[in-house]
């Protein structure tokens, strides 16, 4: 695992080691990766400090599956805004429209193409830092229009 800061950090939470170790390979010469076997383990690490920017996820895992498991990224305020990727075994569309339906932003099925898996990859990425970065700048627009009024209503009740 690289942990370069300026590399963006990809969580992988998969209970099948072969899975984790063909997407490791695939992505760690591009993005500093995370790996979980299991659910309580990826939300552990999604919820920490150094949280991820974005989320692959399996659907058939023991305890906590897949849905289980971005229902409670979802609800919390922390990682609410992390993109989620379903890479599941399951294919059919009843499980994809469920996955959208919990707020994944992708769906890919097994077994994969890892051209594909890469572009999707990338493309929530920019989407997210873009979205981030236009968040950030309305947060800062909205100090500075406050403090102009702050300022403004200060001069006026002076001088009433």
């Amino acid at each position: 695992m690289k942990t370069d800061r300026l590399m963006q950090t990809i969580l992988i939470i998969d209970d099948e080691v072969t899975n984790i170790s063909v997407l490791n390979e695939l992505l760690q010469s591009d993005y500093n990766v995370l790996f979980a076997k299991d659910g309580k383990t990826g939300i552990r690490l999604a919820t920490s400090t150094g949280r991820p920017d974005l989320i692959l996820l399996d659907i058939i895992m023991p305890e906590l599956d897949g849905y289980e498991v971005i229902r409670l990224l979802k609800s919390d305020e922390s990682t609410s805004n992390i993109p989620v990727i379903f890479i599941t075994a399951k294919g059919e569309e009843e499980d994809e429209a469920r996955g959208f339906e919990l707020g994944a932003v992708d769906y890919i099925a097994k077994p994969f193409k890892p051209v594909v898996v890469k572009a999707r990859i990338k493309s929530q990425l920019e989407l997210k830092r873009n979205r981030d970065f236009l968040e950030w700048m309305l947060r800062e627009r909205t100090k500075e229009l406050q403090q102009m009024e702050k300022e403004y209503l200060s001069i006026f009740y002076r001088k009433t």
